[in-house]
């Protein structure tokens, strides 16, 4: 078995320093310095096989860390009138068993599993094992630190918060479990990445006893949480012997990596991409436009792209309704909670940065338009003008404002109203400032996912991703949003910095668009 785990963590390794290699030759500013032989030169090897190692280490850590922060802590700081233990144990009880089956390690197809399996017939059994085990005893590692971090902070005993990750990886052991004793009576497999909608309904039921109950006063008391985690460590310990007793792995591998020959094919995966959005296109033939020029082009696409364009922004802003009302009846409900929700709305707009981040519908949008518009018209030499450029550059940007600004009405609307049925504010215009806030960060991302689109264009004439800096400035955005969820600031002063910043950015993406894009709005090689 440890001769399996080396060829394994070979193959890892391998074409994951070739991904590194590749992404450092799509970055401008290391293009030129790099080699043409990039993937024969041996100290740009060791340096990528130094990183291979670093992420392998860092990955056991940084998710955990993220889940923590985020989904345990950072929403537990809400309920502080209850015991900090209790809301601890209660949601993160909830959370693993949620992540038991939609991170199971053993039901996931990668292409180590293809190469393994398929290509190199290795045995099956022996390669899904070692590699199982060794995913679980990462998992319990990267645990560690913060169940006990966290933990002790939350005032959960020493003693548990050390057994904690082994209860954690006895849920998952114990999930996987069932789903091979389930493959046996069905002979049907599953798979993490495809979720069916019952799955996904069940998750989204799971999410509502995670964080509904304690808003509403009621959550599991620590011992009864910390008696269940006990449990699953011997449930674990028992899944392991049909973990290892099982035969057919193969069978359930070779059902699992059926798709990814095509998944691993850039042009059939582009392919079936385009097919499942060919579907939510309109064929309508009588829609037209009275416009001319590109307002006629931008109308005609927008038109025949509504669903992609507007049914997620849609569901967004129902659940955003959704959300807000419940927060009115619980205030309405709990009337002693008042202040502590007020106080809540008047300091933690700087969290609001993150959840428009999440909702911002900009990737999506610029996908489609480089999917269904772009790749044709940037092969005309007349698109790529300067005065062109900035021109289809605003009339988008318009109409990716829009979308963006329905669910941030909502949100911003629905916080002056939270804020007004809490108890209010002493300066009116607070309200004025809340409202504008939201909307100026939707316009930034909005603005943002634009900007970079036309100075990055990341995708070839396959609508392969072939930038090195496009998923590093994503990667940027993403850390400065959620290092800002920790910030606490009055509404007035974060709201106004916000305006001004979004205003600025505005007018300097123009500019840069307007003087860049000419050159770096093109198909890539």
């Amino acid at each position: 078995m440890n001769k399996t785990l080396k060829i394994s963590f070979s193959l890892k390794n391998t074409y994951r320093v070739n991904t590194i290699l590749f992404s450092l030759k799509q970055i401008p500013l290391l293009k030129r310095l790099l080699p043409a032989a990039l993937y024969q030169a041996k100290g740009l090897k060791i340096f990528a096989n130094i990183l291979s190692v670093l992420w392998e280490i860092v990955s056991a850590f940084l998710g955990k860390f993220l889940y923590f922060i985020t989904m345990v802590c950072g929403i537990g700081i809400l309920y502080q009138t209850l015991p900090e233990n209790a809301v601890f144990l209660h949601i993160l009880l909830v959370l693993t068993v949620i992540g038991s089956f939609v991170n199971t390690h053993l039901f996931n197809p990668t292409k180590d599993k293809y190469y393994a399996m398929i290509l190199m017939r290795m045995d099956a059994r022996e390669y899904t094992l070692a590699n199982y085990f060794y995913a679980i005893f990462k998992a319990a590692v990267g645990f560690l630190p913060f169940t006990v971090l966290f933990g002790r902070d939350r005032g959960v005993p020493l003693w548990f918060c050390l057994l904690l990750p082994l209860s954690i990886v006895g849920m998952k052991l114990f999930a996987a479990a069932v789903t091979l004793w389930d493959y046996e009576k069905r002979g049907f497999g599953y798979n993490e990445n495809k979720l069916s909608k019952y799955v996904w309904g069940c998750i989204a039921l799971l999410l509502g006893m995670a964080y509904a109950p304690p808003a509403f006063g009621f959550v599991l008391p620590a011992a009864e949480s910390m008696g269940i985690f006990l449990v699953c460590i011997l449930l674990g310990m028992a899944s392991i012997t049909r973990l290892t007793a099982f035969r057919d792995y193969y069978a359930v591998n070779k059902e699992l990596l059926s798709g990814l020959t095509s998944q691993m094919d850039s042009t059939a995966q582009t392919q079936l991409i385009k097919q499942a959005n060919e579907k939510k296109i309109s064929a309508d033939t009588s829609i037209t436009s009275s416009r001319k020029g590109f307002e006629y082009l931008n109308e005609l696409f927008v038109k025949r792209h509504r669903k992609i364009l507007w049914n997620s922004t849609k569901k967004i802003s129902y659940v955003c309704a959704f959300l807000v009302a419940a927060v009115l009846a619980g205030v309405s409900l709990l009337p002693e909670e008042k202040n502590t929700i007020n106080e809540i709305v008047m300091t933690w707009l700087p969290y609001f940065v993150f959840i428009m981040y999440a909702i911002n519908r900009g990737t999506n949008f610029t996908q489609a338009l480089f999917m269904n518009c772009d790749h044709s018209l940037l092969t005309y030499s007349f698109y790529k003008q300067p005065k062109f450029i900035l021109r289809l550059f605003q009339i988008r940007l318009r109409e990716i404002m829009k979308i963006n600004a329905v669910p941030a009405l909502v949100i911003g609307g629905g916080l002056a109203l939270i804020l007004f049925a809490t108890g209010g504010t002493d300066n009116p215009l607070n309200y004025v400032v809340l409202i504008v806030s939201i909307l100026c960060m939707s316009l930034f991302f909005s603005i943002h996912y634009l900007t970079i689109y036309y100075l990055l264009q990341p995708y070839n004439a396959g609508t392969e991703l072939k930038s090195g800096t496009y998923p590093i400035v994503m990667w940027a955005t993403y850390f400065v949003c959620f290092f800002l969820m920790r910030l606490r600031m009055p509404i007035m002063i974060f709201g106004v910095m916000t305006i001004i910043f979004s205003v600025l950015y505005s007018m300097i993406a123009c500019i840069l668009v307007y003087r860049l894009a000419p050159k770096t709005f093109r198909l890539r090689a």
